[in-house]
């Protein structure tokens, strides 16, 4: 079969998972008034890093007693400090499906030697059974599988009347779905995904919860490098959560982080960039839908990612071969299957995107697949 070469290439060609598409219009320009040169502790740097703060709790509707604060090393390090901070005071119960959540599960058994670990896996495309959640533990888990395309389908699983910690990594979740912070007591997400914003900066959210654990527990023989630290003499440090951060950030990724914001304001905030993702994922699923050498990872439709979009391949295919050639075509850029994960496509969907540059895209990978395809004679 020969599939004839489009003509129409996507507008932006950036479909990676992180970091991800810039908004659309962004130019170096929405930089010009980065606080470069100036310390990050001056009147003016703790206002921009205030004003990141307070502009997600406004777009997010974190509640007013829940604290926020932006740490080092993006979504992982904003994982890792509240694990070596709190985990142990409970037992652990712990949801792994994909690359990063696995990495929590080592994390906590191997790493932090956790003696009460309730591990409850299954693999990549699937969920666990989150019904075997006990709320009298604390819990770890991903909502959005950025390695897998899977995703929790909501928090109802989640008793309100838990005794134990909820600890979510929300990277590529939020500004993505409407996540329900009653049920969640410590949340992580990064600039990089869903606000394809600059890269090593995290956000951290605690509920009022997660802060009594901090002051009322202390890990057992423990160290913690001074990046993981959020107390001062057995007291939440309330300066971390006003903009006085641990380390010193990059006030050009500030910026940035606040032109995304602005620009998810400016088209309607949440719902509009939930809105904006469900579009670009119904695009591809209606591709799916038609085409018999594609699927999704995910078993099961309900909990597709809207945002890693994870897809599979019939037939003896040379993905990397195919990715290569829409690489060299200028037509679709880093949709690779992440490393660790089954060999497939993955294609970023996330609110920065527009639905008219994945309808551009999908005719590429038409093409791109018959042209590849093993023993294809066109």
């Amino acid at each position: 079969m020969t599939v004839e070469k489009p003509i129409l290439k996507p507008n932006n060609p950036n479909f990676s998972s992180g970091p991800c598409s810039k908004r659309p219009g962004w130019t170096i320009d929405a930089l010009s008034d980065a606080l470069t040169g100036r310390s990050h502790r001056s009147a003016e740097g703790k206002a921009k890093l205030k004003d990141v703060i307070e502009t997600h709790r406004d777009i997010l509707s974190i509640p007013s007693d829940y604290k926020i604060a932006i740490v080092p090393a993006s979504d992982t390090g904003a994982v890792e400090m509240v694990l070596w901070s709190m985990i142990g005071a409970r037992p652990v119960d712990v949801f792994a499906w994909e690359s990063f959540s696995s990495g929590w599960l080592s994390d906590i058994r191997d790493h932090l030697k956790i003696d009460n670990v309730n591990a409850y896996s299954a693999p990549y495309g699937e969920l666990p059974d989150l019904s075997q959640y006990n709320g009298d533990h604390d819990c770890v888990f991903a909502w959005n599988g950025t390695t897998s395309g899977v995703r929790v389908p909501n928090g109802d699983w989640i008793a309100d009347d838990r005794t134990g910690l909820t600890i979510c990594d929300a990277t590529s979740a939020v500004f993505a779905y409407d996540v329900p912070w009653d049920k969640l007591d410590v949340t992580t997400w990064s600039w990089q995904k869903v606000l394809g914003g600059e890269a090593a900066h995290g956000m951290i959210v605690l509920s009022p919860r997660a802060v009594e654990r901090l002051e009322n527990f202390t890990p057992e023989n423990r160290p913690l490098p001074k990046i993981f630290r959020m107390t001062k003499k057995g007291k939440l440090n309330e300066s971390l959560f006003q903009g006085a951060t641990i380390n010193t950030p990059s006030m050009i990724a500030v910026e940035d982080c606040l032109d995304a914001l602005r620009w998810v304001q400016s088209i309607g905030g949440l719902s509009a960039t939930i809105q904006r993702a469900k579009n670009n994922f119904d695009a591809i699923a209606a591709w799916v839908e038609k085409t018999p050498w594609v699927g999704f990872l995910a078993q099961d439709e309900s909990v597709c990612s809207t945002t890693s979009v994870c897809l599979t391949l019939a037939g003896d295919k040379d993905v990397k071969a195919m990715t290569k050639l829409l690489d060299q075509e200028n037509a679709a850029k880093d949709i690779n299957a992440y490393r660790d994960a089954p060999a497939g496509l993955r294609i970023w969907c996330g609110a920065t995107v527009e639905t008219a540059d994945i309808n551009a895209l999908i005719p590429w990978l038409e093409w791109a697949y018959n042209e590849t395809m093993t023993g294809n004679d066109s």
